[in-house]
């Protein structure tokens, strides 16, 4: 009964929202890269890169550089929508290594993503040392002021999920919708998809498909380093080495749980989410905290032994492509 209570708990959604945000961004990105058949596994880095330059840059605006002739809250307030800008494009710059590397050279992809996400690792702690002379953490920040839902909030049954919210979780939302629209209903999306699922063809008919696939890694870093600004400034609310906890890896995940589609990467990501929150929140139950804490990732492997077989990738997922060898 203690376990069920506390599955059922209103603050616990509440609290999965907020973690699905990371997830599902990451894993929306994820869905660009790879329609445009580039398989993306630095994502793990590049949200690395995106929680370090998103808590460093909001930093650097709210002590260093305060607005003129305005009030120290005026400062506050624009610094971390600057430190959310920084760590997207922290992310594009970061992605831009892999696209090059991939789209251009021709690299395995997956040899490149883990190198990136090897390199993010090191340089991370290397500016945070060279920035505020520790290695694992960067000096506290503020978030974005959280807002409530004017109606619901006075519920006492919904007051969890209506108070307290961050302004990046219904822009998540936006991108999410504006995501879905883009790869169904755009020439943009259109050419993508072609991309991803038979080059030759597309090039065929005047696409360029290098273009295209910078295109789609390169959204794919704008997405994932959103995700790591969010969780430093509005979750952690300053840099801590090893923040991400492979959430790069499970937003992987997500997107082949919702087989290469936006739409279905938000339910992958609210069912990591949701596990995510009850691993910090069931700890005084008789369930081994131990266990508690890897429910995410057990999660992770049951979908993905689960729904791999299901799961239909673009033909050309991860193929380097090049029209003399076509």
């Amino acid at each position: 009964m203690e376990l069920l209570s506390a599955l059922a708990n209103m603050a616990l959604l509440a609290s999965a929202v907020r973690l699905t945000v990371p997830i599902l961004l990451t894993a929306l990105g994820a869905v660009y890269s790879e329609r445009g058949g580039v398989v993306n596994i630095g994502l793990e880095g590049i949200m690395i890169m995106g929680t370090f330059f998103g808590a460093s840059v909001t930093h650097l605006v709210a002590t260093a550089l305060p607005v003129p002739g305005a009030e120290a809250g005026a400062t506050h307030a624009i610094a971390p929508v600057v430190g959310m800008l920084a760590a997207m494009v922290a992310g594009v710059l970061f992605s831009l290594v892999h696209a090059v590397v991939a789209v251009t050279f021709r690299v395995n992809q997956i040899i490149s993503g883990v190198v990136l996400n090897m390199l993010a690792v090191g340089l991370a702690r290397f500016l945070n040392i060279l920035f505020f002379g520790v290695a694992t953490q960067s000096p506290g920040i503020s978030g974005f002021e959280p807002w409530s839902v004017p109606v619901l909030r006075d519920v006492p049954a919904l007051a969890p999920i209506a108070t307290g919210i961050s302004p990046v979780i219904p822009l998540a939302l936006i991108l999410l919708g504006l995501g879905h629209w883009v790869l169904v209903r755009t020439v943009f999306g259109l050419r993508l998809r072609a991309v991803g699922e038979h080059p030759l063809a597309a090039d065929t008919l005047g696409i360029n498909v290098a273009a295209m696939r910078y295109a789609g890694v390169l959204i794919s870093g704008a997405l994932a380093g959103l995700a790591g600004g969010y969780l430093s400034i509005e979750q952690g609310r300053g840099y801590l080495e090893g923040m991400t906890q492979g959430r790069g890896f499970i937003a992987l995940a997500a997107m082949i749980f919702g087989n290469w589609w936006p739409l279905g990467a938000l339910g992958a990501s609210a069912l990591f989410g949701y596990f995510d929150a009850l691993s910090l929140r069931v700890v005084h139950t008789r369930i081994p905290y131990q266990f508690i804490t890897v429910l995410p990732h057990i999660a992770t492997i049951f979908v993905l032994a689960g729904f791999m077989r299901r799961a239909v990738p673009p033909a050309a997922d991860g193929i380097p492509y090049t029209k003399e060898e076509a």
